[in-house]
């Protein structure tokens, strides 16, 4: 890390869910403006690579057009998300680099790490079962294993 407790580089694991909300109220507490910039990652995970739509779409043109659907959804949704987290960082004078990736979550979040040269990770608590949601869960020990650099969990509320 950086001198003193303030990362140079934070990445900073965000997709909108509460958790992630979480991290990213972590990610700006240890945030210095001038000395910390925060790598936004969102990753879609994999899961949705498949989703054709092929239990009831019935010809090869609308199973396209509702792929090219879910696709623009998906990436609306990202954009959002990337944009609400850059505007919070720049309210409080730290520099944001948003980052889109596709694939799983563990993996893509190595692979960022790597290449942002990340001083620190910060994530999102499992989302607590019974609570709505899609299942994109962080391989943990994954990441332990994998990552060169600390990471931290934020605590759930």
């Amino acid at each position: 890390m950086a001198t003193g407790l303030a990362p140079r580089t934070l990445l900073l694991a965000h997709h909108g869910t509460a958790g992630a909300e979480q991290a990213a109220a972590l990610a700006l507490s240890l945030a210095v403006p001038g000395q910390t910039r925060i790598v936004h990652l969102y990753v879609v995970p994999d899961f949705w690579n498949g989703m054709q739509g092929d239990d009831w779409l019935n010809n090869a043109w609308t199973r396209d057009a509702f792929g090219r659907h879910v696709e623009g959804q998906l990436q609306s949704e990202a954009q959002e998300q990337m944009k609400a987290v850059a505007e919070r960082c720049a309210a409080q004078g730290i520099e944001c680099a948003p980052r889109l990736a596709y694939g799983k979550p563990a993996e893509c979040l190595l692979a960022a790490a790597r290449e942002c040269d990340a001083d620190l990770v910060v994530i999102g608590p499992p989302r607590p079962k019974g609570t709505p949601g899609l299942r994109s869960r962080m391989d943990l020990d994954q990441l332990a294993r994998g990552l060169g650099v600390p990471f931290m969990v934020a605590t759930a509320r």
